[in-house]
């Protein structure tokens, strides 16, 4: 006997507006913008998972990183461009809207400033066929542990990233990074369950295993001291 389960509605009882293509839009003109504007910067969030092979599943807004030294010319170039820009409570981000759809221009990830070498990880990526930079999966997934809180732990918005990146995500990074925060550690804990990644114990072996084949390497290179 199959169960009917009535499609969510707002408050008033209609549906929900689904705003993917609205926000794959402005995605694109705030990239076009930005690359215009000659300042580094990667897109991020769910339209980054998007890009790179995930589910659609967006959430309010479409987000891109870009550096806090940047910011003043950034925010400049995108109001030059049409974009409302306005200021934000937080320290870390400036919002921004167009065509009803918000955008957050994002300083800081994973509790640490967005700098050069976050942005060079990035890849190109087409998005609604406009190529643009996106964050590598690795710090896409990095930035999505960080953002777990008590109030927000949504693990059902990250399962489906996990499953399509897990190839391509340093594990043994993210696991080292969060093995003592308890909300991220419960979710890699529960990647191991569903047998989406290996057990951690396993993956911190090999990782121990490469890191003295490194060390090995070196300790043997001709005409190299080993390193202390």
């Amino acid at each position: 006997m199959s169960h009917h389960v009535p499609a969510p509605t707002t408050e008033t009882g209609e549906l929900p507006q689904d705003h993917t293509g609205a926000i794959l839009e402005v995605t694109k003109r705030v990239a076009s913008l930005l690359k215009a504007s000659g300042r580094p910067f990667a897109l991020a969030g769910s339209v980054a998972a998007f890009a790179h092979g995930a589910p659609a599943r967006f959430q309010h807004d479409t987000d891109f990183c870009v550096r806090p030294e940047d910011a003043e010319e950034v925010v400049a170039a995108l109001r030059k461009g049409g974009i409302e820009m306005r200021e934000s409570s937080e320290d870390w981000l400036v919002k921004g809207s167009a065509d009803g759809e918000q955008i957050d221009l994002i300083f800081e990830l994973a509790r640490r400033p967005v700098g050069a070498d976050l942005l060079a990880r990035a890849e190109v990526r087409s998005v609604a066929s406009v190529y643009m930079p996106v964050l590598a999966p690795t710090d896409l997934m990095d930035g999505r542990l960080a953002a777990l809180t008590e109030h927000y732990c949504d693990f059902g918005d990250l399962l489906p990233i996990a499953r399509v990146l897990r190839e391509r995500i340093d594990w043994v990074r993210l696991d080292r990074e969060y093995r003592d925060i308890p909300l991220a550690d419960a979710f890699l804990y529960l990647l191991e369950r569903l047998d989406i990644i290996e057990p951690r114990v396993r993956l911190r072996e090999g990782a121990g295993e490469r890191g003295r084949e490194r060390n090995g390497d070196r300790a043997e290179a001709p005409g190299k001291e080993p390193r202390p």
